[in-house]
């Protein structure tokens, strides 16, 4: 079974280039452009074993949802990069309790690395 990954991301060009990415390692890609569609589909759909999130969103911000998600047990253990262009980022990684953060622009290499290591973190029962 394909292991899954939500992805968070309101650039469209961006969001295409991370699921063909990670679609041709093999995982099952469901993207978002906004934080309002990201959360339906959390109420809605099973929960991934992963996640990418932007940090500066239209209608949110990654970092806070991060720091939601690791604040809930379903959701706690779930693997989740976060992203963006900031200086700050590996600040706004540890307060957000993320696992592990991508600066933009990024390198290819380093984003399948980051994904598939995060990915390979999560055990479903």
């Amino acid at each position: 079974m394909k292991k899954s990954i939500y992805v968070l991301e309101d650039e469209a060009v961006l969001r295409e280039l991370f699921t063909y990415l990670l679609s041709q390692d093999g995982f099952q890609v469901s993207a978002y452009p906004n934080a309002t569609t990201f959360h339906a589909a959390l109420g809605q759909h099973d929960l991934p074993d992963m996640m990418l999130l932007d940090v500066c969103l239209p209608d949110g911000n990654g970092a806070d949802i991060c720091k939601e998600l690791k604040s809930h047990k379903q959701t706690k253990d779930i693997p989740i990069l976060i992203m963006s262009a900031t200086d700050d980022l590996l600040s706004i990684k540890i307060e957000s309790s993320a696992d592990d953060h991508l600066e933009k622009p990024f390198d290819i290499d380093t984003f399948k690395e980051k994904t598939r290591k995060l990915a390979s973190m999560t055990v479903r029962l």
